[in-house]
C-alpha cells in the first residue's frame, strides 16, 4: 500500500508539473520573438540601405515605419490583442514591370506587441495621383494600393480564444494607403491592410490592420 501510495503521489505531482512547463516556456519564447524579429529586420533594412547608397542607381526607393491597430472589426471579428509595429521597404520599379504600370516591389514585416500573430509579406505597390486631370487636389496628396502574399507565425485550424485560426501558413495580402508628401523625401500616411487565404483552406479568419506610417525616400 505504501509503495502504491507513493507511486500515485509521484504521478500526481508529475501531472501537475507537466502542464506548467509549456506556460513557463511560452513567456521567454514570446519575449525572444518580439526581440529578434525587429532586430533581424532592422539589420536587413540597414544593410539594404547601405547597398542603396553605394549603388549610384539606388535600387531601394523608400522605407516606411508605422504603428497599426491589430485585428480591427473590419472584414471580420476582433479577436487578437495588441498593436503591430510595421516596417516596409519599397524597391525601385524594374523596367520589366512597365507592362503592369511600373509598380514598386515591397518587402515588409508586422510584429505584434502582445505576442499575437506576426507576419512577413512581399508584393507590388502601385502609387500615384489617379485623379489627374479630373480633380484639382493638392499635389502632395497621393494614394497607393498593394497586392501580394505573406507568411505568419499564428494558429492554423485550432487556436486559443485570443488567437485567430488562419487556416494556412501562406496568405494573400492586400493594402490601401492615403498619404501626404510633407517634403520631397518625407511623407505621412494612413494604411489599411488585410491578410487571409481567400477561402482556399478550411479555416479563414483573416486579419485586418489599420494605422499610421511615416515614409522616407532615398
Amino acid at each position: 500500500m505504501g509503495t502504491l501510495a507513493r507511486g500515485m503521489c509521484h504521478r500526481s505531482e508529475k501531472g501537475r508539473a507537466g502542464p506548467g512547463v509549456p506556460r513557463e516556456r511560452a513567456k521567454p519564447v514570446r519575449l525572444m520573438r518580439l526581440v529578434w524579429l525587429p532586430l533581424v529586420l532592422c539589420i536587413l533594412v540597414a544593410y539594404l540601405t547601405a547597398l542603396a547608397h553605394a549603388d549610384e542607381h539606388g535600387w531601394i526607393d523608400e522605407g516606411k515605419l508605422g504603428v497599426l491597430a491589430h485585428d480591427i472589426r473590419f472584414l471580420g471579428n476582433h479577436v487578437e490583442p495588441g498593436a503591430d509595429i510595421n516596417v516596409e521597404v519599397l524597391f525601385t520599379a524594374p523596367a520589366f514591370l512597365r507592362i503592369l504600370g511600373l509598380p514598386r516591389p515591397h518587402l515588409g514585416l508586422s510584429v505584434n506587441t502582445a505576442g499575437a500573430t506576426d507576419y512577413a509579406y512581399i508584393g507590388l505597390t502601385w502609387s500615384g495621383r489617379p485623379w489627374r486631370p479630373l480633380l484639382a487636389l493638392p499635389e502632395a496628396l497621393f494614394v497607393a494600393g498593394s497586392l501580394g502574399g505573406g507568411a505568419h507565425d499564428g494558429s492554423l485550424n485550432t487556436a486559443p480564444s485570443e488567437r485567430k485560426r488562419l487556416g494556412s501558413r501562406l496568405l494573400f495580402r492586400e493594402g490601401v494607403e492615403v498619404g501626404y508628401q510633407l517634403i520631397r523625401r518625407f511623407s505621412v500616411s494612413i494604411m489599411l491592410d488585410h491578410v487571409s487565404n481567400a477561402g482556399l483552406a478550411t479555416r479563414n479568419q483573416g486579419l485586418t490592420d489599420f494605422g499610421a506610417r511615416v515614409g522616407f525616400q532615398f
